[in-house]
């Protein structure tokens, strides 16, 4: 008999079930949930409560990303790989981010749309990601890290021709499609259990208690006749959240070119009750149900159904470290030290039953080639024989301590580098922002500058203006020939000056003008040839010039 411990990790709350399998008979050993303020602990006793030290484990991935890319499906293997790969470089320079920070895994599936086509499943998740989980995880045997989109559906045994859709409400919720038997599309939206936990968290500063306000919440349909508020106070906190998420489901229903014939709710909101009838009263033709694992009706009936269902993630996950669901998308590279320890298994051929590695080596050359007993002496071949599997065994043991020893020192600096890497990365970015903060107020320091430059020239042409008006004045004052008479002096423009004289002969404004521009008193100085006024015999001129600002 396998088993496997499958570990739904979130930012607050861990689901955990370890399943056993045998044959087609599928046991749950235990299972829970358990909300956490330090991660490490809460693995810690997750493991010591369900007697898992050795026991393989399963875990989720954490903020992986999909992508979707269409081949020709007459391309071989290395050609597709080729452009798979350059399809993701391309996303990641629109991005701006190094490809090589992401590990990524692919899946090949019809394309519904094109017969000539393969679509492939693109899944990418960040290196230091993956090296905080293992980090977290060091010591135990992990064989599984898989995306949840790809994952859940190992719950499910899908009838032929029958297209079903899997809408996962955990942190974030994910969306499968599930079209004859095959996963098609895999869709993440930001509106989750995360949401509605937090607010409701808020609240009542306990997320175990905001679960178990969740899980006695009840959606109430406009039949409901006798609804209380004091019975939903929290549905305020629950039904946005709810609203979005079956409006996201039924956009993808709506644009699907397959019919879709179920609609499967599981995940941490899917223990608010009547969550299946919301989902139906807006998907109407489609039929909506709580996802229950396909072996559920074998279990053990003391247990409420309810309760399994919890855990449908932490189910999926152990199902697919037993060997179910959609192969390729492990991203738990083996190392040595795994591959020993499945080599060296006792229990680990196909359905429990074969024996596999060293024992089932010596159990072989013992029974078939040492066919002896105790009380006999044992003869020269025999001797040679139990000396050269003693050496062997030792070497082994040798070579295997070394290797674990090794493994263990690569693994942590691969960690810690990863960890280095992804503080380096943030603190380059907050110099970045510093520089661009520097940038900002030198140009506005700049700006500032020239503007109090602008004004300080301004001001000093109005000091030179203003000092040379009365000047004009005292120095016309003094030059004024006898017999003119200055009848008006007017600024008119900047520094344009009009003199408007007059006297009883030519010749003595003609002085005028000429002692005006020898003298410099103004510049660029004109007039007119003077006109004679009929009523008092006067000659009156206008003389204009420009004041000799320096």
């Amino acid at each position: 008999m396998s088993t496997c411990l499958g570990l739904y990790i979130e930012n607050n709350i861990i689901k955990y079930a370890k399943v056993s399998k045998d044959n087609d008979n599928v046991k749950i050993d235990s299972f829970g949930i358990k909300f956490f303020e330090k991660i490490d602990d809460a693995i810690s006793q997750v493991v010591e409560e369900t007697y898992s030290y050795k026991t393989p484990i399963s875990v989720n991935l954490s903020n992986e990303s999909y992508n979707y890319f269409y081949l020709f499906s007459l391309l071989n293997k290395k050609d597709m790989q080729n452009v798979i790969n350059t399809e993701f470089e391309s996303i990641c320079y629109d991005k701006g981010v190094n490809k090589d920070a992401f590990e990524t895994r692919y899946v090949l599936v019809s394309d519904l749309e094109d017969k000539e086509k393969v679509k492939a499943i693109h899944v990418s998740a960040s290196k230091a990601d993956l090296a905080k989980k293992a980090q977290q995880l060091e010591g135990y045997r992990i064989i599984s890290a898989s995306p949840m989109g790809t994952t859940i559906g190992n719950l499910l045994d899908i009838q032929d021709n029958e297209n079903v859709m899997i809408v996962n409400i955990e942190d974030k919720t994910t969306i499968t499609t599930i079209v004859d038997k095959k996963i098609t599309d895999v869709q993440i939206i930001d509106e989750g259990a995360e949401k509605i936990l937090s607010s409701i968290n808020e609240k009542e500063n306990s997320y175990l208690k905001a679960y178990e306000i969740c899980k006695n919440s009840t959606i109430y349909t406009s039949d409901a006749k006798d609804l209380q508020y004091e019975e939903n106070e929290y549905l305020d906190y629950i039904m946005p959240t709810l609203y979005n998420i079956v409006g996201s489901v039924r956009k993808i229903t709506n644009e699907s070119l397959n019919r879709i014939d179920k609609v499967y709710i599981t995940g941490t909101a899917s223990v608010i009750n009547n969550i299946d009838i919301y989902f139906q009263d807006y998907l109407k033709d489609i039929k909506c149900e709580i996802l229950k694992p396909y072996f559920i009706n074998n279990l053990q009936a003391k247990i409420n159904i309810k309760d399994y269902i919890e855990v449908n993630s932490a189910i999926a996950l152990a199902l697919q470290g037993l060997g179910e669901g959609l192969k390729g998308m492990n991203f738990k590279k083996n190392n040595a030290k795994d591959k020993l320890a499945q080599w060296t298994s006792s229990d680990g051929g196909k359905n429990g039953k074969s024996k596999s590695g060293i024992s089932a080596l010596l159990n072989k050359k013992i029974h078939v080639n040492l066919k002896f007993d105790f009380r006999e002496k044992l003869t020269a071949l025999e001797q040679t024989l139990l000396r050269i599997a003693g050496g062997l065994l030792i070497l082994i043991l040798v070579y295997s301590g070394v290797t674990i020893f090794l493994n263990n020192a690569m693994n942590q600096k691969e960690s810690e580098i990863m960890l280095a890497t992804q503080d380096a990365n943030e603190q380059i970015g907050l110099i970045e922002n510093d520089i661009a903060t520097i940038r900002a107020n030198t140009s506005k320091y700049n700006s500032m500058t020239e503007r109090l430059t602008n004004l300080t020239s301004q001001t000093e042409e109005k000091n030179k203006r203003k000092n040379a008006i009365p000047k004009l004045l005292n120095t016309i004052m003094f030059s004024i020939p006898k017999g003119v008479q200055i009848t008006s002096i007017e600024n008119t423009t900047d520094t344009k000056i009009v003199i408007n004289a007059q006297a009883s002969t030519y010749e003595q404004l003609g002085f005028l003008k000429a002692k005006i521009k020898e003298d410099e008193i103004l510049v660029n100085v004109v007039s007119d040839s003077g006109r004679k006024d009929a009523q008092d015999s006067l000659i009156k001129t206008t003389i204009e010039g420009d004041l000799p600002i320096e």
